[in-house]
């Protein structure tokens, strides 16, 4: 916890992977990035939990997905910034490190990893629940064991493989998301043919009892809904350390976020919201995308949807094992994880962090089936509010990272955050403002209430664990970074 750290050699610019094994490698061509960036901010949440909001806040949860979009562009654009500066796989944790203090890029590393661990448990039960209704013959636990299998195999070959199964899942998802949004919006002003003219059209966004029907508060109520089918925009941050140019990799997906999340989210729930009356039975009864292609006359919409769903969920998986084998071992490298998890194969490959990983996702896969209603659900609760935490880190370390770099090396900031700090500091108390709302929902076992108090209480005993760790062992500020190739950030 010192005053005021400053970039190490490290921080400047990656050293060289040297001989094989002895770090990440740059795998990821520039197509796999900007699939990947497109990509991660298309969560299967979107199709499958979009219904729930539009129930309760109407129209107006274009503005509950409009508010935490202008959040998450915000903060992606602070992380930008320090990804650009200085791109590792340890994304925001690594930079939490060095800004705030060893204590800091522990616990919300850990944290993270925690958060998509259990998301591998979430995603390969959902996905087996689809394939099961397809090929009844096999178990819905075998098919989430094959499914966990395929995907980790995929993983463990190389990083380039893992970016051309990205590639193609977020690809088909892209595609068919802006397919949905051309038709769509054909239908709703009048161009396609055979639509019911009663039932689509931009009437909806003021019918049935106004633009907001239960009062601005479901707004907010929306934005708690919602909040959580946004995380993912931070992986292009974590995989650009593996790219052939992290810098350019960085730059640009951050510059594209706001059309991202303009076109797919509040593009697509638009096209829902006009399509249909935001209280029609089928969008609470099939879900609001299946619905939505129902009223377009498409046969067989929910098996299409399903399809969708299910490379939603794939694409989900794979970049979450992904994502947290990554962070396993920034970890490791900086002493904060067994050091096992820091080598890596001679592809770059870090096989210990992997195994890892799948071994507590597939430990969470049996605790949803053999306890789901307790210990699954705790762990489901207890990493839900970690999302909000990882943007909140993320907004104190911008803040004293600005200061390190203008000092330590001003040629890196190629991206800027708008308004420093200013903006910065209004974003946090958005996200502080949403986690102090969240404990006014008191609704079902997953309430907003237990979702923040049980993150809170994980986040407590790993910062504890942190601290304790650090006076224990204390460790320098010369920790080193991913090892990449040395011109990865010219």
């Amino acid at each position: 916890m010192t005053s005021q750290p400053t970039l190490t050699k490290a921080d400047r610019g990656h050293e060289g992977p040297g001989e094989p094994g002895s770090g990440l490698q740059a795998g990821l061509k520039n197509r796999h990035l900007s699939m990947i960036a497109i990509g991660g901010v298309i969560g299967a949440g979107l199709f499958v939990g979009s219904s729930s909001g539009i129930a309760t806040a109407g129209p107006g949860i274009l503005l509950s997905y409009a508010l935490v979009g202008t959040l998450v562009v915000l903060v992606m654009r602070m992380l930008g910034e320090m990804s650009a500066a200085n791109p590792t796989s340890g994304s925001f944790s690594a930079h939490a490190d060095r800004a705030l203090g060893p204590w800091a890029g522990f616990s919300i590393g850990w944290l993270y990893w925690f958060f998509w661990v259990v998301v591998l448990a979430v995603e390969a039960t959902a996905g087996a629940a689809i394939l099961e209704s397809w090929i009844p013959a096999v178990p819905q636990w075998g098919w989430a064991l094959i499914v966990m299998v395929v995907l980790t195999a995929t993983n463990l070959v190389s990083v380039g493989s893992y970016g051309e199964f990205e590639f193609w899942f977020a690809g088909i998802k892209v595609v068919a998301i802006g397919a949905f949004i051309v038709v769509g919006g054909l239908a709703v002003f009048g161009v396609l043919p055979g639509v019911d003219s009663d039932k689509a059209g931009l009437g909806n966004l003021t019918g049935e009892g106004g633009f907001l029907p239960h009062g601005p508060g479901a707004i907010l109520t929306g934005v708690l809904l919602v909040v959580f089918s946004f995380m993912g925009s931070e992986i292009a941050t974590l995989a650009a350390g593996e790219s052939e140019n992290p810098q350019r990799a960085v730059t640009k997906s951050t510059n594209s976020i706001i059309w991202r999340i303009g076109v797919f989210y509040l593009g697509s729930i638009f096209v829902v919201v006009t399509l249909l009356p935001w209280n029609d039975p089928s969008i609470k009864e099939q879900g609001s995308y299946v619905a939505a292609l129902d009223s377009l006359g498409i046969a067989h919409a929910g098996q299409i949807m399903n399809f969708i769903v299910l490379t939603s969920v794939l694409s989900c998986l794979n970049s979450g094992l992904y994502t947290a084998s990554r962070m396993a071992f920034s970890l490791g490298q900086r002493g904060d994880a067994p050091k096992a998890f820091a080598r890596t194969t001679s592809r770059g490959v870090p096989m210990t962090a992997i195994v890892a990983s799948v071994v507590f996702g597939f430990v969470a896969v049996f605790f949803n089936y053999k306890f789901p209603d307790s210990v699954f659900l705790f762990l489901v609760n207890s990493s839900g509010a970690v999302a909000l935490f990882v943007w909140l880190v993320i907004c104190f370390s911008q803040l004293r990272m600005r200061k390190i770099i203008q000092r330590e090396a001003p040629e890196k900031l190629v991206v800027r955050m708008w308004l420093y700090p200013y903006l910065t500091w209004a974003t946090a108390a958005l996200i502080v403002f949403v986690l102090g709302y969240m404990l006014t929902d008191t609704k079902g076992e997953s309430s907003g209430r237990t979702t923040v108090l049980l993150s809170l209480l994980v986040a407590a005993v790993v910062i504890a664990i942190a601290v304790v760790k650090e006076r224990l062992a204390p460790r320098g500020r010369t920790a080193v970074a991913d090892a990449v190739p040395a011109d990865a950030a010219e």
